[in-house]
């Protein structure tokens, strides 16, 4: 008989009898253990829920505020403008969107080489909703300990009644949460609107059940396996970190050797360092690791064990700071605060710096000074080139303008490149507020020019000026914006 204590292979061991037949099974994955976080107060505590807060004030908010008689923040894909406060953003700034991923990852390496994971333990939006759902989960299930004594208990109406409360409520705010993102793609007063009738389309209600559930998924069920195994900030997060990054440290010089005492107990006599050994510092990690162990890739930087520490040190009557926001050199060299700082400014964080500042002030000043209205020409793929009516060479195009003001516009179109150029065109082209006209355009040489410029192909720009407000038809001092567009002529052989 083969005694599965001994067993050390993932396998089954062979019984040598049908009467007495045991079976060894050695499981290759380990059991995901729940995770019963502690709520916990303090001014680290304050931040996260003021983070939580504003972020979540802005996404629910922003969808919902009125800006020239539209949406604020809006994103029509089906028009192909992008609507920003007063800004009108059309395919073509697209070179905008690339510029805010810039800042936004150069922020994140400035704040993660200065103080760690602040964005994951502050503002991360797993972070903002797992908070969320927690809080609702305590309001229906209590604290730590309550939680675990009602997972343990067997299933009855109360346990039903609790556990039944917060799925619901988990399942409104996710889906709420969706609703709102696709309120930002479809104008959300006439969403709610369709949503009240079940009139819906298919892809917004994809959209509101697929964003929904999975807040509903991530921050409700999966939570801390998030961030441990799915995000790949936490894998490469080390290569940002440096010795003197202010990262959550536990002070093991201070604290060790742990143990339990009382409160009037002398530190001295007993051998013993700040740390109890309360455990409160695990209970309350939403990870559920041990900052005790040093820094671990699963530690989100919450501050969490920092307020729960800074609690039990005050009741002790111990000086706070047991765990604290600290560097690997101000362990080591017992820096201070103001040496810490001094240290905030080395050379990879100013680096940062200056790059961030460069983009965000070229954002800016590219934003400011960007033209109140866009150009597209597209040649006619029917006809090249023609000759008409008494040896003219003929291009015909078709010219789109797009006007990014909140106000109709008047247009006028000219052409260089090739002497005694003719257009076809109208004299004013009027495109209405935020929108876009296409033109057709016919341009004309005579057959000398065309002659003497030879078969080929030739470089034409088209001028297109927008008239200032109140400036007539014919004015031609009334220009509030100039757009030049390249394009070719082609002259027949």
């Amino acid at each position: 008989m083969t005694d599965p204590s001994a067993t050390s292979a993932p396998a089954v061991a062979s019984p040598t009898s049908d009467d007495d037949a045991r079976l060894a099974v050695v499981s290759m994955y380990r059991k995901q253990e729940p995770i019963y976080a502690r709520a916990v107060t303090g001014w680290f505590a304050a931040w996260r829920w003021a983070l939580v807060w504003i972020t979540q004030l802005v996404f629910y908010g922003l969808p919902w505020l009125a800006w020239n008689e539209r949406q604020a923040v809006l994103f029509d894909l089906g028009a192909r403008r992008f609507y920003i406060f007063g800004l009108v953003l059309y395919p073509q700034d697209f070179i905008y969107l690339t510029g805010l991923l810039i800042v936004s990852a150069y922020a994140l390496f400035l704040f993660t080489a200065v103080a760690g994971r602040l964005w994951c333990g502050y503002a991360c939006p797993q972070t903002v909703y797992t908070e969320i759902f927690m809080w609702v989960e305590r309001q229906f299930e209590g604290d730590r300990m309550r939680r675990m004594k009602l997972d343990a208990a067997p299933w009855s109406v109360e346990k039903l009644l609790r556990k039944g409360g917060k799925q619901l409520a988990w399942l409104a705010i996710g889906l709420w949460t969706g609703f709102t993102f696709v309120g930002y793609f479809t104008p959300i007063r006439e969403l709610g609107a369709s949503a009240a009738q079940l009139g819906l389309g298919p892809w917004e209600w994809f959209w509101v059940l697929f964003y929904g559930f999975a807040t509903y998924g991530n921050a409700g069920w999966m939570r801390e396996q998030v961030c441990k195994y799915m995000c790949p900030y936490a894998r490469f997060q080390s290569a940002m970190f440096d010795k003197d990054t202010l990262i959550i440290s536990y002070d093991a010089e201070r604290g060790e050797p742990r143990g339990t005492r009382g409160r009037k107990a002398d530190l001295k006599s007993a051998g013993l360092g700040s740390c109890i050994d309360c455990g409160l510092c695990v209970q309350v990690c939403p990870t559920g690791i041990d900052i005790r162990k040093g820094l671990q890739y699963e530690c989100i930087g919450c501050a969490a064990c920092i307020d729960v520490c800074n609690g039990v040190m005050d009741k002790m009557k111990y000086p706070q700071g047991l765990i604290r926001y600290d560097t690997q050199n101000g362990l080591a060299q017992h820096l201070g605060w103001a040496a810490l700082v001094r240290r905030i400014f080395r050379p990879r964080v100013l680096v940062y710096t200056g790059v961030l500042v460069l983009i965000c002030v070229g954002l800016l000043t590219s934003l400011a000074l960007r033209d109140p209205f866009k150009v597209d020409i597209v040649r006619d793929r029917g006809s090249l080139g023609r000759i008409v009516d008494d040896g003219w060479v003929e291009n015909v195009y078709r010219l789109q303008i797009m006007n990014a003001t909140e106000k109709s516009q008047r247009f006028r179109v000219q052409a260089t490149g090739l002497s005694d150029i003719v257009l076809e065109v109208p004299a004013s082209v009027e495109v209405e507020s935020a929108g876009a006209r296409w033109l057709p355009v016919a341009v004309r040489v005579p057959p000398q020019v065309a002659a003497a410029a030879g078969p080929g192909s030739h470089a034409v720009q088209f001028i297109v000026q927008m008239a200032s407000s109140g400036a007539a038809a014919g004015d031609a001092d009334g220009i509030a914006a100039t757009v030049r567009e390249k394009s070719t002529f082609i002259v027949p052989r």
